[in-house]
């Protein structure tokens, strides 16, 4: 999906305040006491965030921390008490040709370097895992925890039996699309051509293609988890009744609350509930803004056609990357930053409530999209973390369900997919 860093995040945080640990810190006793709550409980989840991106050394980067450091870096997972993270082998649009597929290949073989790389240096205390097993092993040990993931099946050019070097490499959680239709399936965002100033349409495959079905049997019999996050409706429903095993939308939030369509819809959620999924919720600001604010969409889309993108599309950040000056870019960025407005907590944990109220607590998680444009006031990176324990501790969530959202839905899944001939799904009735 197209990420971005919003531009004036760190000038609202300042605005608005610090974390929402420091609100709370020595104001009554009954603060004191709910932070102690929420710290012991935090301290005994293993805390899983379902999906962030890889960032590579040396090579800039606009998604980074003020710091310039990864926001999922060891050092601030161990602060906020972040166990594990899914870090995913994920690139953008390339052309579908020989020399796009190439390209995206070494793009992930080098995210893959990176973290490798990252775990071998042994002041950062991680490990790769490649089972539940060694997960809680990890914990046990007290090592943070990374967990390698796939998105966007660019990367497989038209070679289903690519799956099994990926999987052999450690990959765990299989994404098969990103912004735009591939060889597999179709996303729920489609790319513009600037050139010919056409869209994709909204279906090339009318789902999954014939390799989209073919991955899911083999990701299943590898025992993968199956990540439906940016397929389109009708391929992520395939998907759910192809596969032996539930599913996980690794970063994804509500439509019915944020009319997006990289969000899910309440048929996908539903869906995802029978059959025994989890939607992790990401702290992303362009999936968690009021999109019926009809002002909103009228100033956002009068900044659209300012800079030079005519096209009338709803998602606000679309198509940032067809303005070819980087000081139009920028200011596109930032001025549609600005129109979102502050947005914290509060307005993500209320798509956690959605998802919680809708299917139950066994089907929500956290997967923060962090390294390619996530950040909110209150959870602005992985340190901030156990600000999200308090919040949901206010909100009247038990210590279960809080351990559940933190990586224990998260861990089910993973166990499933290991064991696939113990856990077919329901399919959906004809």
């Amino acid at each position: 999906m197209p990420r971005l860093l919003v531009p004036l995040l760190i000038l609202i945080i300042s605005q608005v305040g610090c974390s929402l640990e420091s609100k709370i810190e020595g104001s009554t006793d009954q603060n004191a006491n709910l932070m102690a709550q929420a710290q012991a409980i935090h301290t005994s989840a293993l805390t899983i965030d379902a999906h962030a991106d890889i960032e590579i050394p040396g090579k800039p980067s606009m998604y980074v921390g003020s710091d310039g450091l990864s926001k999922v870096s060891p050092q601030k997972m161990q602060k906020g008490g972040l166990n594990a993270v899914v870090m995913s082998l994920a690139v953008g649009p390339m052309p579908r040709n020989v020399e796009g597929y190439a390209a995206a290949k070494a793009l992930a073989q080098t995210k893959l370097a990176a973290v490798n790389a990252l775990a071998a240096d042994p002041a950062n205390n991680t490990v790769i895992v490649k089972s539940t097993t060694e997960l809680s092993a990890a914990h046990t040990e007290g090592k943070s925890a990374l967990i390698l993931g796939f998105q966007n099946a660019l990367i497989l050019g038209k070679d289903v039996g690519a799956v099994d070097s990926l999987y052999n490499s450690g990959a765990r959680v299989f994404a098969l699309t990103h912004m735009g239709h591939n060889d597999f399936a179709d996303s729920s965002r489609t790319l513009f051509d600037g050139d010919t100033g056409t869209r994709e349409p909204d279906a090339e495959h009318g789902g999954l293609s014939a390799l989209g079905k073919a991955a899911v049997a083999k990701i299943n019999a590898l025992g993968g988890i199956m990540d439906i996050s940016q397929l389109s409706t009708e391929a992520a429903m395939q998907v759910m009744a192809l596969s032996s095993t539930p599913v996980i939308a690794s970063h994804s939030n509500v439509r019915a609350l944020t009319s997006v369509s990289r969000n899910l819809s309440d048929p996908e959620i539903d869906r995802i509930g029978e059959t025994g999924g989890v939607i992790h919720i990401a702290p992303f600001r362009g999936y968690l803004f009021d999109s019926a604010d009809p002002d909103m969409d009228t100033n956002i889309r009068a900044v659209r056609k300012e800079s030079g993108i005519e096209e009338d599309y709803l998602y606000p950040f679309e198509l940032y990357w067809e303005i070819d000056d980087p000081a139009i870019r920028k200011d596109f960025l930032t001025r549609t930053s600005a129109l979102l407005g502050p947005i914290g907590l509060d307005e993500m944990l209320d798509h956690v409530d959605y998802i919680a109220q809708r299917i139950g607590v066994d089907h929500v998680g956290i997967g923060t999209d962090f390294n390619h444009g996530s950040g909110i006031i209150g959870f602005n990176d992985a340190s901030e973390a156990l600000n999200v324990t308090v919040e949901l501790l206010k909100r009247g969530y038990t210590k279960d369900d809080i351990i559940k959202i933190w990586g224990g839905n998260f861990i089910r899944v993973w166990r499933a997919a290991e064991k696939p001939s113990e856990a077919r799904m329901p399919k959906p009735q004809e």
